[in-house]
């Protein structure tokens, strides 16, 4: 395309020149109908045990600054057909998750309803339920597409009903998903409820824990989730501790016994027909990062995303 805005070279400018921008992309304000936009959201005061996540999307627009524009994998130049910007953060109240939630979704709702596919980068989990209020505002209820350690569906922790445990339970209870659509993968680890996996299945939700997405294997484990999704819109929302913490030590709540950086990218890659209205990764935090890589990670799976929306328009899907 010949308005493409592609990021500056290595060749001409280091990267260590960001302009602290998703890949040095341009700004929202200097891009006319993108396709898609970055939105960081910096809110960490949902978490149950290590908070700082709120630099998460600092941390990773920093180290995006690695990633090239052309996914050969996939056969696309990123920005070549697509137009994205990067929007800032949300301004978002520390310590306050209501007026938070007002925030995000004042944010987001005009660019959902202008056609845009908000990236969000987190900040928490509790983010994804005012995420998808604005995505079923225009939408109606939505697929959700959940990669994750944990299934986030309490009812209530430490007697509160918004927190990053239980943003999938208020989402089911507001109408915001269609559970029957949606699906949860690579929950593993250790529990209070034996029962919180039936419980998934009791609210209507396909859940396909850690072990058995390995007992499977990941080419049935995606098509598990085609099947499920279908052709709906869908909110494709990832934990970072999806990833092993030998991959991604940078995070509130690890779990040992999960996935690579390859097979989490491998997986995400045959999602690429998915009708996608939105995404988040979330749960990145810097304090316990490790040469970056729990942040690079991060970027690389908004990378794989928006590579995804890339091969769609390509092929005349989007």
């Amino acid at each position: 395309m010949s308005n493409s805005k592609q990021p500056a070279s290595a060749l001409s400018s280091p990267r260590f020149c960001n302009t602290g921008t998703f890949m040095r992309m341009p700004r929202m304000k200097d891009v006319e109908n993108p396709d898609f936009v970055i939105v960081g959201i910096p809110f960490d005061t949902a978490a149950s045990y290590r908070t700082g996540a709120r630099f998460g999307p600092a941390a990773i627009r920093s180290i995006s600054a690695m990633i090239k524009p052309n996914n050969v994998l996939m056969g696309v130049n990123v920005l070549e057909g697509l137009k994205g910007a990067d929007y800032g953060d949300v301004n978002i109240t520390p310590g306050y998750i209501l007026p938070t939630y007002d925030a995000i979704e004042e944010e987001l709702q005009p660019i959902v309803n202008a056609g845009i596919v908000p990236i969000s980068l987190g900040g928490d989990h509790s983010i994804t339920l005012a995420e998808l209020r604005a995505v079923a505002k225009k939408f109606g209820p939505v697929s959700l597409v959940h990669f994750d350690s944990h299934a986030d569906i309490c009812d209530e922790v430490f007697g509160q009903k918004y927190n990053h445990g239980t943003p999938f339970r208020r989402a089911l209870e507001e109408g915001l998903i269609d559970p029957s659509h949606s699906i949860q993968v690579g929950m593993r680890g250790s529990l209070y409820d034996p029962d919180e996996h039936k419980l998934a299945a009791q609210l209507g939700f396909k859940l396909i824990p850690g072990h058995k997405v390995r007992e499977m294997g990941f080419d049935a484990v995606a098509q598990q989730i085609i099947q499920r999704v279908e052709r709906r819109p869908v909110f494709l929302t990832f934990d970072i501790d999806f990833v092993d913490p030998a991959y991604a030590p940078g995070t509130g709540t690890p779990e040992v016994g999960g996935f690579t950086s390859w097979e989490t990218l491998s997986m995400l890659r045959q999602l690429k027909d998915l009708n996608f209205a939105g995404f988040d990764v979330v749960e990145v935090l810097p304090a316990f990062d490790s040469g970056e890589i729990t942040a690079y990670m991060a970027a690389n799976i908004c990378f794989e995303f928006i590579s995804m929306l890339a091969v769609q328009k390509k092929n005349g899907l989007r």
